[in-house]
């Protein structure tokens, strides 16, 4: 098998996986972080949101080949790292507006929401409605509107340097 190298949340790491291995089921499979969840496989229900160099991706979507050794992966297991507290802002947020219900899809959700968050951050603006439209993370519980106060009051204390 060929080996691949990449970094995983602040850790280099190499697997010894086929180059069309998909990066969810090297980080669950192989590398046993649960985080990104298995939902549909085929990059539609974004339960598997995981960050790759600072923006959303999909590790469902990704061969395992199409990873470099500098690349970073950084998944809801790794997302606190460099925080002073054990939550990032975002999931203190969602604990706050008390979005979970069944909770699978939101590790997920915060992934988005944070990637979200530093794009718009980086474009100097705020978040629109528009921008929380274009989450399409699916969530069959339907807390929705939580989610979006969620995203709000994490934006608020991520731009704090909460």
């Amino acid at each position: 098998m060929p080996q691949h190298t990449f970094r995983l949340n602040g850790e280099q790491v190499t697997v010894d996986v086929a180059d069309d291995e998909r990066l969810l089921w090297v980080l669950r499979d192989v590398l046993g972080v649960t985080g990104p969840k298995y939902g549909c496989g085929i990059n539609v229900c974004k339960a598997c949101t995981s960050h790759l160099n600072g923006r959303a991706v999909n590790p469902c979507a990704v061969p395992v080949k199409d990873l470099r050794p500098t690349d970073e992966v950084t998944t809801i297991e790794g997302l606190s790292a460099g925080t002073e507290t054990d939550l990032h802002p975002m999931q203190r947020a969602w604990i706050d507006q008390d979005v979970s219900q069944c909770g699978y899809c939101q590790p997920g959700q915060i992934m988005a929401a944070v990637a979200l968050v530093r794009r718009v951050t980086e474009e100097g603006r705020d978040i629109t409605e528009a921008d929380l439209d274009g989450i399409r993370n699916i969530c069959r519980c339907g807390t929705y509107f939580r989610i979006r106060e969620a995203i709000r009051a994490g934006a608020e204390e991520m731009r704090r340097g909460g």
